[in-house]
């Protein structure tokens, strides 16, 4: 099997490092990610600069971009083949409910979807990196059990998938659920620059919202793994009919 690896944290965040750790004997894994921390970037593509690709020590290539800019360009040209699955992660925190819009882990794996090859994106539920290497194991365990006969030639899919920091024999089975959602952002964060000006950081996620028993939310608070398949379709069909009468 043919696997690409990138990630949201930057190509020597420990996520990353652990989820190669835990592929790299299934066949051709390649790590094609950030330079740098590119938290929340989501989709972006980077069109108005240049990209540069280097190379690691331990072979590792990154890019000065976001990470669907080292997907895209891992697909588009970087790689010469193209993988059998796209691995994002594994990220140093949540990307539940809500947070999958925001999300550059997502974002990668979803540039692989777009691209036509099935897709995983892995995080860790909270940040810190506690018992990664469990949460290394079980996406292994995941990825072998899809590989025998989704992987290959299959149609494309995109699953979002998070992992709570637990010992692995702690970690309870895997969960398909869907996704909850959260209250609103936390209020903006200002401060006095030593110039006297205003700065303004976005504030944290806000809690959840909609935990019901059938959300990621839910099953990760009890000790689950939870997989949750996503769609790129945005359309909201059922009110199609009533916007007709009015706007049609």
């Amino acid at each position: 099997m043919k696997i690409l690896v990138s990630n949201d944290d930057g190509y020597q965040a420990p996520g990353i490092i652990a989820l190669y750790e835990a592929l790299k004997d299934l066949g051709q894994v390649e790590v094609v990610a950030p330079e740098h921390n590119n938290s929340a970037k989501s989709n972006a593509l980077t069109l108005n600069a240049p990209l540069y690709v280097s190379k690691s020590s331990n072979g590792f290539r990154y890019i000065n971009g976001t990470p669907a800019d080292c997907v895209h360009i891992a697909l588009t040209g970087l790689l010469g083949y193209k993988p059998d699955l796209v691995v994002s992660g594994i990220n140093n925190g949540a990307n539940m409910g809500d947070d999958t819009i925001y999300s550059g882990t997502v974002g990668a794996a979803m540039e692989g979807y777009l691209m036509g090859i099935p897709a995983i994106a892995f995080s860790q539920v909270n940040k810190g990196w506690e018992h990664i290497d469990a949460a290394a194991a079980r996406a292994r365990a995941l990825v072998l059990q899809l590989s025998a006969e989704h992987v290959k030639g299959s149609k494309p899919w995109l699953l979002n998938v998070n992992v709570p920091n637990l010992p692995l024999d702690k970690l309870g089975t895997h969960k398909i659920c869907r996704l909850g959602r959260r209250h609103a952002a936390e209020r903006v964060i200002t401060q006095e620059s030593p110039r006297g000006e205003i700065m303004y950081w976005i504030g944290g996620a806000g809690p959840a919202k909609d935990d019901a028993s059938d959300t990621d939310f839910f099953a990760t608070a009890n000790g689950h793994v939870s997989i949750t398949p996503l769609q790129i379709d945005l359309t909201e069909y059922a009110q199609l009919p009533s916007w007709e009468k009015v706007l049609g």
